[in-house]
């Protein structure tokens, strides 16, 4: 083996010059590796933060909704401009105890009479019976399980006595699911319990079996399969309701279907939400596909016209580009990306904040105004934003310039100093209209229900099965956001549908054609 030393130079300033190359190759490796050890650090920061911290982003000593960001700034030149600090007394004050809630009166009463025995009425000084002068009434809240009964559908029939021709028998009203035992009642139970209360079907199965019901999971799925396609007319009446409007919202989220041709049951498919309509009217659509390409929104926004409030995500790109679609980005997105970078900053350095507390404390202005503009009407709100959020844009923007070089790219900060300026000019629309969000709130709010439910039943068995969920979901979230309570409206629902046959009378079932006092 030949020695290192024999293949160096003998010349000094061969010497020096391959010292002086190894010293720049070193500093280049250190800088590297330093680099990649500070984005791993902020990586497993941001990972504890997301397992151990709390997932809102409104909480109290840790930025909740910013408050923290803006005091770190903000007080900073308060307390050089006010000099030595004051004590601030605060008055005190006497906290009253919370009242109890009187029980609604929509309840039903049943009296409990807790009287005195007999030999008990009679005075204990002179003898005298007593006489009822009043009465002291307290109030419980009681619940009885649900009850289980069977309608026994009966239909008489009739016949000529003399020809003994010409039976009648009396129709049965159309069902939901024709010759199945279930009754709509039995139905919007099922549902309001898998879509409302997010419990599984084998959950469902158990509490059944407890009241004496045997009905296998695998029924309890086929009879949602069955009313996906019972409540389709509606579907296809809330839509053209839906994109008549030109205010619309959409997000995506993940959902795994165990049989689908062509995927593994481990891949990943997408449940698309849109939230639209007049304030009046909401109208909130799910839709399943196997994929999160950008033609889904296309396919599913085909023919609309106005504003469409999405994500930083590239698939609405193409939503865009057709005339009459304008996109507005989301603050709410842009806003998480800095309060991410500060929970990567780890909790030595999450107090100094930085540039990514510049950035929230700058954004959380812009939130300031929509707070004081809740309850005005669209034009106020648009005078409001005109004097008091386009300053504050014109104010991020210069800031954005200065700070966006200086911040390198891969961390997260430099991420989302990126991503607020690659969304800029879809993040400003909003001002033009008083009537337009400053985020995508509205469909992250719809969304939620089917995460929670996802959350505990984890996947869908079939395509079919997929597609039922979209538009249950679809059905009961709109007969929420319009006042129903989902169990009287679906029972309502499933026994009316069946005898609808004219466009008028599935018009008339639509959660905004319908007034939530009726339904019983």
């Amino acid at each position: 083996m030949i020695n290192e030393a024999q293949r160096l130079p003998d010349d000094i300033h061969a010497l020096k010059a391959l010292v002086v190359s190894l010293q720049t190759q070193l500093a280049e490796e250190t800088s590297h590796y330093r680099s990649q050890i500070a984005h791993l650090r902020e990586q497993l920061n941001l990972l504890l933060a997301k397992r151990y911290g709390r997932s809102s982003e409104k909480h109290p000593g840790q930025l909740g909704l910013f408050d923290e960001a803006e005091q770190t700034i903000e007080q900073a030149t308060q307390e050089a401009a006010a000099g030595p600090s004051h004590t601030t007394v605060i008055p005190a004050h006497t906290r009253k105890k919370p009242a109890r809630q009187p029980l609604p009166d929509h309840i039903e009463r049943h009296e409990v009479l807790h009287d005195m025995p007999e030999k008990e009425k009679f005075c204990p000084h002179d003898g005298q019976a007593l006489v009822r002068i009043g009465e002291e009434v307290s109030e419980q809240l009681d619940v009885i399980p649900a009850q289980v009964r069977v309608l026994r559908h009966i239909r008489p029939k009739y016949a000529c006595p003399c020809c003994k021709e010409g039976v009648k028998t009396a129709p049965m009203p159309p069902q939901p699911l024709p010759k199945s035992i279930a009754s709509p009642g039995l139905l919007a139970h099922v549902a309001t319990a898998k879509y409302v209360d997010s419990l599984p079907l084998y959950r469902l199965e158990a509490i059944l079996q407890r009241s004496g019901i045997r009905i296998g999971r695998a029924t309890l799925a086929h009879w949602m399969v069955k009313l996906g396609e019972l409540i389709l007319p509606l579907m296809n009446l809330l839509r053209d309701h839906l994109l008549a409007y030109d205010i619309l919202h959409m997000d995506e989220t993940r959902v795994r279907v165990l049989k689908e041709e062509g995927k593994s049951p481990t891949s990943q498919s997408y449940m698309w939400v849109q939230r639209g309509g007049p304030p009046s009217r909401p109208v909130i659509l799910f839709d399943y596909d196997p994929t999160r390409a950008g033609a889904v929104p296309v396919r599913l926004l085909d023919g609309y016209v106005g504003h469409l409030v999405c994500d930083g995500y590239e698939g609405y790109a193409l939503v865009g580009r057709q005339a009459g679609v304008v996109l507005l980005g989301c603050w709410a997105h842009a806003r998480r990306k800095f309060d991410e970078a500060i929970k990567a900053l780890g909790r030595q350095d999450k107090a100094k904040g930085g540039r990514a507390a510049e950035g929230l404390a700058l954004i959380q202005g812009l939130y300031r105004v929509e707070k004081s503009a809740k309850g005005m009407s669209p034009q106020a709100r648009y005078q409001l934003r005109q004097a008091q959020a386009v300053p504050l844009l014109e104010e991020i923007r210069t800031w954005l310039d200065t700070a966006l070089p200086q911040v390198p790219p891969q961390t997260t900060t430099g991420k989302a100093l990126h991503y607020l300026h690659n969304q800029w000019p879809k993040l400003i629309g909003y001002v033009a209209d008083g009537r337009l969000p400053i985020d995508n709130n509205a469909a992250e709010r719809a969304i939620r229900p089917f995460v929670i439910g996802r959350n505990n039943w984890m996947f869908s068995h079939s395509v079919a099965g997929a597609e039922a969920s979209a538009r249950l979901y679809s059905l009961i979230l709109t007969a929420k956001a319009n006042g129903h309570e989902p169990y009287r409206y679906l029972r309502h629902i499933f026994t009316e549908l069946p005898a609808a046959t004219s466009v008028e009378a599935f018009e008339a079932l639509l959660p905004y054609n319908l007034d939530p006092a009726s339904l019983v």
